[in-house]
């Protein structure tokens, strides 16, 4: 359960303690977060712990993994998928937000006995590619863009739509989930219509993707929460009325 503590990796501050500091703040946490927004049907706690450990990744907060991490697997994220989302997640949090992510989800790792052969198959095939999309996103990046930086526009079709998004660890609907998560919580609104487009082609229904960025104005604050809606509105208007 989100009210204890995990014993691996980052423990997050004790309840007597912020209500030694901030009742209020105790309070709110017990009663509104994890009692109500954690309950919340719109998005299921399997999906909020992967949008959770994004943010979380993302603001570079990883002293809160180790809790986040071993609830993950509670709610049914698999070793695979965490595992995968950290991958994932160098690509859109920076190198440096990945691996300070490694040391808390190691410790739980390791007090669960989940061994680093259990966590991906290297000789996997990678999943399908939509070439007539990649052609048009590869087109329009390179047209934009590939007289500015092509090593950077060549590096974004080899290295991530032709390899990171094509591994089999983390489903196209989760790889979605976590970025979309991943772009709210950094307050990158720029790259938000893209994949928030992305997302629902991958099976995010509109109800989600508005609890989606409900859940992360708790985990990235109100600010990045609301200049996102601008782009959800304009996704959801457009989707309606098929002028994407």
């Amino acid at each position: 359960m989100l009210t204890k503590a995990a014993d691996a990796g980052g423990r997050p501050v004790p309840p007597e303690q912020v209500r030694s500091v901030a009742p209020a703040l105790e309070r709110y946490t017990r009663e509104r977060l994890l009692g109500e927004i954690w309950n919340r049907p719109a998005l299921d706690r399997r999906d909020r712990s992967l949008i959770t450990i994004a943010a979380l990744t993302v603001r570079g907060q990883a002293w809160e993994l180790g809790f986040y991490a071993n609830d993950a697997l509670e709610n049914g994220v698999t070793p695979t998928e965490l595992s995968e989302t950290i991958v994932h997640l160098a690509y859109y949090s920076g190198w440096g937000n990945a691996m300070a992510a490694i040391a808390p989800v190691s410790a739980v790792f390791a007090q669960r006995g989940i061994r680093m052969d259990e966590l991906q198959d290297e000789t996997a095939q990678p999943l399908p590619l939509n070439e007539t999309a990649e052609a048009q996103r590869a087109k329009y990046v390179g047209d934009q863009f590939g007289d500015v930086a092509p090593g950077l526009v060549q590096y974004t079709t080899d290295h991530l739509f032709r390899d990171l998004w094509l591994r089999r660890e983390l489903a196209a609907r989760d790889r979605s989930l976590v970025t979309v998560a991943a772009l709210i919580a950094a307050g990158q609104v720029a790259q938000l219509t893209f994949h928030l487009n992305r997302a629902m082609d991958n099976g995010l229904t509109r109800e989600q993707a508005a609890e989606v960025v409900t859940h992360l104005a708790f985990y990235a604050g109100w600010p990045n929460a609301m200049s996102a809606l601008a782009v959800f509105k304009d996704v959801f208007s457009k989707r309606q009325t098929g002028k994407r």
